[in-house]
């Protein structure tokens, strides 16, 4: 089908990565007030251990797999397209992100910190928009 995308399309693909976007914010800021209200990581102001990033780290990884994952689920086509596109959005906030909180004090966290969330942006988003074609194609075998 070689149609070009109608305004109804359009609109869900904008959805489609609106929602993965959502999705990822709500659950990475979800287990961070969890975190600190468990009081296993400090308040927003206080400095956090390595290993708190590493751990922070890990289940926003998982989290942007499964955005990307949600996107792809969600396109009205080209899935995997979808779910790139919505890691490019991820990498370039990753990268303001970054450079919004470089240097600015030991509460920011390490400087590998946001250099893994830029690593991993597409990456994650590749992984979640291969889930959904796996789920979609089988493996081909």
């Amino acid at each position: 089908m070689n149609e070009a995308p109608t305004p109804r399309r359009i609109g869900r693909s904008i959805m489609a990565l609106f929602a993965g976007f959502v999705v990822v914010v709500i659950l990475s800021l979800g287990t961070d007030l969890a975190l600190r209200r468990a009081r296993i990581s400090p308040a927003l102001d206080q400095p956090t251990s390595a290993a708190l990033f590493l751990l922070a780290t890990v289940y926003r990884t998982v989290y942007a797999v499964l955005g990307s994952y949600l996107t792809a689920r969600l396109a009205p086509y080209k899935p995997m397209q979808h779910a790139l596109i919505g890691g490019a959005i991820g990498l370039v906030l990753s990268i303001a992100g970054a450079a919004g909180t470089w240097n600015r004090g030991p509460e920011f966290g390490p400087h590998w910190y946001p250099v893994s969330l830029i690593v991993t942006s597409l990456p994650c988003a590749w992984l979640g928009g291969k889930l959904r074609m796996i789920q979609l194609h089988g493996t081909g075998h």
